[in-house]
């Protein structure tokens, strides 16, 4: 009968046994049971796992992250009306290269230029240079002889608008100031415009006035008018300006000379 040619076959099977080996013990996960489960901490997460963060996990400053969702205007860098002070002075480092000229636009080619000067100058010691700039406005450039119209033109490279007295490099390290004064001079000979270097501790500015309270050039004082303003009575000097502006000047409409 089929059934009984089968049962030496059955009782085989009943024999074998699964048993682990070493060769698959790093690809079957562990399963623990859940009573002696404890939550992991920093040292039993593995090297490959990243844990959550808000922020990317390789930041570019020279070029932006996603790209832009409309064509750039040349424009200039945006400032605070009447002035502001943020961003002129050495924040994270002990020293710092300070544009004293003009705003203008720089090419992340050009930023990376000066990075690199840097660093080459100061090669072999123990550094740490933060970028206060970073390159996410798109140049778009068309070619020569080209009518107009047609569209704003290709995309070309990525800048950053620098404002005037903005602090662009910043260095701290056990590093002696002569030599990072010589490496932020050669940086700022690569970059457009004229630099200088400033010291963590150094007065802010405001446009291209140093904030000096010892002297009295305090930001208060820049943002009061130059002269006093004299308050005028609204019944009387007004309706005075208004009669002289009616007699002295005769109205524009009605000619004052006669043809012959």
């Amino acid at each position: 009968m089929p059934g009984a040619s089968l049962r030496p076959l059955a009782a085989s099977f009943e024999a074998l046994t699964l048993t682990h080996t070493s060769k698959l013990s790093h690809t079957r996960p562990r399963i623990i049971p859940t009573s002696k489960c404890t939550s992991p901490t920093r040292t039993q997460w593995p090297s490959h796992t990243r844990l959550f963060s808000s922020t990317t996990r390789n930041p570019d400053w020279l070029r932006p992250n996603k790209p832009e969702r409309s064509k750039s205007m040349v424009g200039r860098p945006r400032l605070q009306r009447g002035g502001s002070t943020r961003g002129t002075t050495v924040v994270w480092g002990d020293y710092g290269l300070r544009m004293k000229d003009h705003d203008r636009r720089i090419s992340a080619k050009q930023l990376q230029l000066g990075y690199d000067t840097i660093t080459r100058k100061l090669r072999g010691m123990n550094f740490k240079i933060y970028t206060r700039v970073s390159a996410n406005i798109g140049v778009y450039t068309k070619g020569n002889e080209v009518r107009m119209g047609k569209g704003k033109g290709k995309f070309d490279y990525w800048c950053a608008r620098v404002p005037v007295s903005r602090v662009v490099f910043e260095l701290s390290g056990p590093v002696h100031e002569k030599l990072v004064k010589e490496a932020f001079r050669q940086a700022g000979n690569k970059l457009p415009g004229q630099w200088e270097f400033v010291r963590k501790g150094d007065q802010p500015v405001v446009g291209l006035t140093v904030l000096d309270p010892e002297k009295g050039v305090t930001f208060d004082r820049l943002m009061r008018p130059r002269r006093e303003v004299e308050s005028l009575d609204k019944d009387g000097d007004e309706q005075g300006m208004v009669i002289q502006a009616e007699t002295d000047r005769p109205p524009q409409s009605v000619s004052t000379t006669t043809d012959v």
